[in-house]
């Protein structure tokens, strides 16, 4: 009995493996193009405002499939979910690919590619989510979300650096025909590794707007899980200072030459993959809602510092603990949500989360732009980070269970 269970457990981080080497070449390969896709719609057309539709393509797709990709995600077997959007955005590089080829005189071929990524992101997102908890056993669980995260990050930080390399010697075509076979790979590894009984959701009989909904209202009618994914949302949403760094580079520090935007964007996913490693190997055992809203104030605090400063390394450094911090409160967040959400529900929750996730990213940068616009990139960040301090204490009022939430247990299905 001993020797089966010990097979078993191999078995399952032997896919869980596999299945964060596809996430790697995934991601990649989407931070590889999506500095092809910057650099060639700003070539085009010399707008900045084209630059923030990218974000907005892929975002709306993703918000208007929420509740039918949860939905799909609880419905069908997850593991093919992800192999699907994994070739649907093969399949979208290939384009862009012939697309450059032909030569491209508007984005609107762009844009429409853009739409097609976002559905796959729509449909990836919540399969994902949902498949990594039948990959590892509970216990493992908060270590295994710490080294996807740490994978991300990595991803995140050497991507958009191969990006520009490959950019510069082949240019854009180089770049999607690295980022197909990237997409490509990611879809045959997620294909071999084997379908675990709970990865199959049973069929549900109803298939009522009733079934769909069912994520959103377990999400409102649970304080933690309601608690812990509006938290993010709204501290995110007005911390979030990444859409200034070109300004704060130029205008507030005085650094020359693109090397000093460079740093600066590192160093956020630098401080999340230090703080992701540490978590693997030293997960929280007690006391995690607490370190949770601790996290989300030294988020906000060092937003703050990060407005006040004018040194380019004090800013860095900020920047650092900045990452750092917000890896904490992914962390919890994620262990938290997926273990207290039945796995018959995490595909439907999976796409609430997301929804929040993908708000709190792209229309904090928007907000982030339009009240730097107003009154200037140093009041935006400081004002955003004392409104994540603000958000922190209302949360830790209005929500009691999250000052509560000690250890991370699997709900009762």
């Amino acid at each position: 009995m001993t020797e089966t269970l010990g097979a078993f457990a191999a078995f399952r981080v032997v896919a869980f493996r596999r299945y964060q080497l596809a996430r790697l070449a995934s991601v990649l390969s989407t931070q590889m193009a999506s500095v092809a896709i910057g650099w060639q719609v700003y070539a085009t057309t010399h707008r900045a405002r084209d630059l923030g539709y990218i974000g907005l393509a892929q975002f709306l797709p993703a918000m208007g499939l929420a509740l039918v990709s949860g939905a799909v995600a609880d419905r069908f077997d997850r593991r093919r979910v992800v192999v699907a959007c994994h070739a649907l955005v093969a399949l979208g590089w290939a384009t862009l690919f012939l697309l450059t080829r032909q030569g491209i005189g508007s984005v609107g071929p762009i844009y429409a590619v853009l739409v097609l990524l976002g559905v796959a992101r729509a449909f990836a997102g919540p399969a994902s989510q949902a498949l990594v908890p039948n990959l590892v056993p509970d216990e493992l669980l908060g270590s295994a979300i710490s080294w996807g995260s740490t994978v991300w990050q990595a991803a995140t930080i050497v991507g958009p650096s191969l990006g520009g390399l490959l950019y510069g010697v082949g240019g854009p075509a180089g770049v999607y025909v690295v980022a197909t076979a990237g997409s490509a790979t990611a879809a045959l590894l997620v294909a071999g590794v084997r379908a675990l009984p709970s990865s199959r959701p049973a069929p549900s009989r109803a298939r009522s707007w009733d079934e769909v909904l069912a994520g959103v209202r377990y999400v409102w009618n649970n304080r933690l899980v309601l608690g812990l994914i509006s938290l993010d949302l709204f501290a995110v949403l007005l911390g979030g200072a990444v859409a200034l760094m070109p300004m704060f580079a130029h205008d507030i520090l005085h650094a020359r030459g693109a090397w000093s935007l460079g740093l600066l964007r590192s160093a956020p996913a630098l401080g999340a993959t230090a703080m992701a490693v540490w978590l693997a190997y030293r997960p929280l055992r007690r006391r995690a809602g607490p370190w949770m809203l601790l996290s989300v104030a030294v988020f906000g605090a060092s937003t703050v510092a990060f407005g006040l400063s004018r040194e380019l390394w004090f800013s860095i450094a900020m920047l650092v603990v900045l990452g750092a911090s917000d890896m904490i409160s992914v962390v919890v967040r994620q262990h938290a949500v997926q273990l207290a959400t039945p796995d018959a529900m995490r595909g439907r929750v999976g796409a609430v989360n997301q929804v929040f996730v993908g708000a709190s990213n792209e229309l904090g940068e928007f907000e982030s732009g339009l009240v730097a616009e107003a009154l200037g990139p140093v009041r935006a960040v400081v004002l955003g980070g004392v409104g994540t301090l603000a958000v922190v204490a209302l949360w830790a009022w209005w929500f009691p269970s999250l000052r509560a939430l000690d250890r991370m247990e699997r709900a009762k299905e």
